[in-house]
């Protein structure tokens, strides 16, 4: 036992500076492969690096700005020099604003049936446009459909006004010249109306980018399933769900895992030209209250603390949505 113990030291001894350089080296051709690598993809770096720029000093540099939520900050004066506040600013909206509910309500239903529905129609629509034999036809469609993208929220207002301004809308003139109804329908300022403007408006816009999205998944399924299954007598419909639906569920699940993060944010500028004193109280979201509060009423550290606490929760809603997903399907974003 003692022969044995005497020649493990020394056979471990022996063996320690060779192990050393051995991971001497390792790290080495680990610096040298990462250095190859920056080398080898340098141009794709430096087309990256504008965009880095950019962000970096729009997007995080201000982020020193979250400093006045903590204090009692006064207008021309530098953020850093005001009154510390501590959480005074969080506690007035979460406890004593009358706010928090109603807001908190417009901005979930909104968003969240928007998301969803936005997703899965696009799924849908990318999978009939996938079924089209017509090469033409489908690009045709894929154009109309994508247009409104391009098309701003002020432009979007105008097209809505023009159809069913209650006087004076095209559809509403339509629809009481015909005796359908009596009169118009206030579309604009009824708030009974208010969400489902919105949802709809939102889906009529981001349909054809999603389906987009959605297609290029598809392009990437091989035809040998197709003509697999066909061969094994599948229709249609059911080379659909089970090739076409299966192989693109990966992609719905990153695009829901994306846009879970945009729960609580909403495109002020669509909120912004559709929200006016008749449908206020179902209109307005957390992003239309920051605005007010911020660049109307200039209570800065106030609307600070609700932008914070926004993203915030987005950020944890986005990494529980990510766990979740990667737990139910293994599919997740990181």
């Amino acid at each position: 036992m003692g022969d044995n113990k005497i020649s493990s030291t020394v056979f471990s001894q022996a063996a320690s500076p060779t192990a050393s350089a051995a991971g001497d080296r390792f790290t080495g051709r680990r610096k040298q492969s990462l250095a190859r690598r920056i080398l080898r993809q340098k141009y794709v770096l430096l087309m990256l690096l504008p965009a880095f720029t950019l962000t970096t000093i729009f997007s995080y540099i201000p982020l020193s700005g979250w400093v006045i939520a903590f204090t009692n900050y006064k207008v021309g004066r530098s953020i850093f020099a005001g009154e510390f506040a501590g959480l005074k600013y969080f506690r007035n909206f979460v406890m004593n604003s009358q706010d928090f509910m109603y807001l908190l309500r417009n901005t979930l239903t909104i968003n969240l049936v928007s998301i969803v529905l936005n997703v899965c129609v696009a799924l849908i629509f990318a999978i009939l446009i996938n079924e089209i034999k017509s090469k033409l036809l489908s690009k045709a469609v894929q154009t109309v459909t994508f247009f409104p993208y391009f098309i701003s929220w002020v432009i979007i207002y105008a097209i809505v006004w023009a159809l069913f301004a209650v006087r004076s809308g095209a559809i509403n003139q339509f629809l009481v010249v015909n005796e359908f109804i009596k009169k118009g329908l206030n579309i604009l300022g009824d708030p009974k109306y208010s969400w489902p403007l919105m949802i709809l408006l939102n889906l009529w816009r981001y349909l054809g980018y999603g389906s987009i999205i959605f297609l290029a998944s598809i392009s990437g399924i091989p035809h040998e399933e197709y003509e697999a299954a066909a061969i094994d007598g599948c229709g249609r419909f059911k080379r659909m769900y089970y090739i076409t639906f299966r192989n693109i569920m990966p992609t719905m699940a990153v695009l829901l895992i994306m846009n879970s993060g945009w729960v609580f944010n909403s495109n002020l500028e669509q909120f912004f030209v559709f929200t006016n004193s008749s449908n206020m109280t179902r209109m307005e979201v957390l992003d239309m209250y920051i605005y007010r509060y911020g660049l109307q009423n200039l209570n800065y550290s106030y609307a600070t603390a609700v932008g914070i606490m926004k993203t915030t929760i987005s950020i944890a809603l986005l990494c529980f949505v990510n766990w979740s997903s990667r737990k139910l399907s293994g599919a997740g974003i990181f």
